[in-house]
């Protein structure tokens, strides 16, 4: 049994980093594909990426869980193989889509067809014990870190033989890892433990209303939704600022993503277990948002690619505050309702995806144009350190407030072999 856990974990990983991986192995080339299909310059490019992702997001919001409630009533393996099918068959509309209409329909594919992540989760709670719920839990975490290390670097690449080579050998991955799942994947959901699907528990609104019975954290979940829209100005404006900025390639690109993810990797899941027990959390979180606010600052001042670079470093390390908020916030919540509060989170940051890109595209597309009041290119990281601030403000106060949290800590979990 023991084995059979092992193998079913190891899929899901490995589906996982394929699913990660295939994103980032698209973002270095994205603006090339748009701008060849629709004839413009990278400030039209940028608005249309800003509503391919909000297209996703808004997708993906519903779906969610509504492929959660079909995997409890149905199981997990054909939620997952469909999942993966419906990402390599985006990828396909992506390579080949002869304008930019069909982009769209791959997007709302990949949205519709793309909530693989919470049914992976599922599966892994479905094999897992008690006592190693955690560290299974956290190789999706680590999925995520290894593939957008891998995907862009990768992405950068394979562009130098085209703007489609990216997009075929991420369907490529995904159909590969679908037709993998259906010969090997077994199911992890017996018929007995199943429930009867229910459009009122399949709603992504219904969650979100819960947020209110828990007053004492709003203020901490306010500052998390603040700091989800800044980071969609790295996120969705990166490689549009980068390439008109600095007339970056899509292969630099990839390269400055793929640093990004290393650093990312190494703070996540190496340093922060070492300043985390010395810092505490509350100060974890002040010193992170700072260094965030120092990155953004930096990325909208940066007068050459390799100033970039150096202020990657403090946003890098900035990524210790977002583990810093949700364990205090998770310290304030019962044992009992920590999926419900998991679930609200999920809902604000798909809400902020579709929020953040549609923000931070078009204020870049606004101040580059050359009808803009000023040219100010780095307007949406200048933005980001306002939001930052204001969530950093709102920290100090919940803070403050609740003297419950003062000496709220962070359980690390040693990983271990198993």
């Amino acid at each position: 049994m023991k084995s059979k856990s092992n193998a079913a974990i190891t899929f899901i990983f490995i589906t996982m980093l394929i699913d990660f991986t295939g994103v980032g192995i698209i973002i270095p080339v994205v603006p090339t594909l748009i701008e060849r299909l629709t004839g413009g310059g990278i400030a039209r490019a940028a608005d249309y990426g800003g509503w391919l992702t909000i297209a996703y997001s808004a997708m993906l919001f519903i779906s969610a869980p509504i492929l959660g409630g079909l995997s409890d009533r149905f199981g997990r393996r054909p939620v997952l193989l469909a999942s993966l099918l419906g990402l390599g068959l985006d990828y396909l509309f992506l390579a080949f889509s002869p304008t930019v209409f069909w982009l769209f329909v791959g997007r709302i594919t990949a949205g519709i067809t793309g909530a693989s992540f919470s049914t992976a989760q599922a599966y892994i709670a479905d094999v897992s014990t008690p006592e190693t719920k955690a560290q299974n839990f956290g190789l999706v975490g680590a999925a995520f870190g290894l593939g957008f290390i891998i995907g862009p670097v990768v992405g950068g690449l394979l562009s130098k033989f085209g703007v489609q080579a990216p997009f075929l050998f991420a369907a490529g991955l995904s159909l590969l890892n679908c037709l993998y799942g259906y010969f090997i994947l077994p199911e992890s959901l017996p018929v007995e433990k199943r429930r009867r699907f229910d459009w009122k528990r399949a709603n992504p609104v219904g969650s979100l209303r819960h947020m209110g019975r828990y007053p004492s954290i709003a203020g901490l979940l306010g500052s998390m939704v603040l700091l989800y829209i800044a980071g969609h100005s790295v996120q969705s404006v990166w490689t549009y600022y980068t390439m008109h900025r600095f007339q970056w390639s899509e292969t630099m690109v990839g390269y400055s993503l793929g640093f990004v993810g290393v650093a990312m990797a190494v703070i996540q899941g190496w340093l922060i277990r070492i300043i985390m027990p010395k810092l505490g959390a509350k100060r974890a979180v002040f010193i992170g948002l700072f260094l965030y606010i120092t990155g953004f600052i930096g990325f909208g001042l940066a007068t050459s690619g390799w100033m970039m670079f150096a202020f990657l470093v403090p946003y890098a390390l900035a990524g210790i505050s977002g583990p810093a908020v949700q364990g205090i916030i998770s310290n304030v919540i019962p044992d009992n309702a920590q999926g419900e509060l998991q679930g609200i989170m999920s809902g604000l940051m798909s809400l902020t995806a579709m929020i953040g890109p549609l923000i931070m595209t078009q204020l870049f597309s606004f101040f580059i144009d050359k009808r803009a009041p000023a040219y100010l290119p780095g307007a949406p990281f200048y933005l980001s350190a306002v939001l930052t601030l204001a969530g950093l403000l709102i920290c100090l106060r919940s803070l403050r407030k609740y003297h419950n949290l003062k000496n709220a800590a962070i359980p690390v979990v040693p990983v271990t072999e198993h």
